[in-house]
């Protein structure tokens, strides 16, 4: 029996049925990415304009807005913790445990996880990388936390970018001086808006892996089964 007739999904579906049915988790992720992307451009290109009124400035267009520091910073002040609270959870979670928790790995019992991938590396279904071997798949085998870690470093930069622009901007209008984005990175405003936004990431996690142990959404795949004893970690 296949995948498909296992999950009960309707035969002779067509292709675009199917396409969104196997991507519908992404696909609503992303969507509500979008909406919520366009709600803080409108939103801060309203309060930036009412700052710039206020100081006596020229209002914004969206555009302009856009490519203003004060979008970037907020946008990728954000992305940079997103992306580090999931690179550090990816990590941790390979070595450490939390008994109960639906999101650690057995106490005890090994897990297909950690699996040496060498050994498939003849299986005809396995990811070109197995099949490869060597520095491909050493490479392939910690991509995961490598990709997140790119993408935070580079979401951390183009947040100093931003939040440099930004600080100049009010510096200026204050009779200040401007700084360098490397400069912007030593200061205490752009660790503010980080550890502001990296200690409610951790908290977040925090609460999902303890929370886990005695609490349960039937059908989830981050929750243990309904029945299932508090003592019992993962699925």
């Amino acid at each position: 029996m296949t995948e498909r007739e296992t999950a009960g999904w309707p035969k002779g579906e067509g292709k675009l049925a199917t396409f969104f049915r196997e991507n519908a988790l992404s696909l609503a992720a992303a969507a509500l990415f979008l909406v919520s992307a366009a709600g803080q451009a409108v939103t801060g290109l309203h309060v930036a304009n009412d700052e710039a009124v206020k100081h006596g400035r020229g209002v914004m267009t969206l555009v302009q807005y856009l490519g203003s520091g004060d979008f970037v910073e907020a946008l990728f002040e954000n992305w940079e913790s997103e992306f580090l609270q999931m690179g550090v959870f990816v990590l941790l979670t390979k070595f450490l445990r939390q008994k109960g928790s639906s999101e650690s790995k057995s106490m005890a019992e090994p897990e297909e996880v950690d699996e040496d991938p060498r050994k498939k590396r003849n299986d005809p279904d396995a990811p070109w990388p197995v099949r490869r071997g060597g520095i491909v798949l050493a490479l392939y085998e910690r991509s995961l936390l490598l990709a997140l870690l790119v993408l935070f470093a580079v979401s951390f930069v183009l947040h100093g970018v931003g939040g440099a622009s930004k600080y100049n901007g009010e510096q200026l209008a204050h009779g200040g001086h401007a700084i360098s984005t490397l400069e912007f990175f030593g200061t205490s405003e752009f660790w503010f808006q980080s550890f502001q936004n990296w200690q409610s990431e951790f908290l977040s996690v925090a609460a999902l892996v303890l929370l886990s142990v005695f609490l349960r959404e039937k059908g989830s795949p981050q929750s243990k089964p309904v029945a299932a004893p508090h003592a019992q970690t993962g699925e």
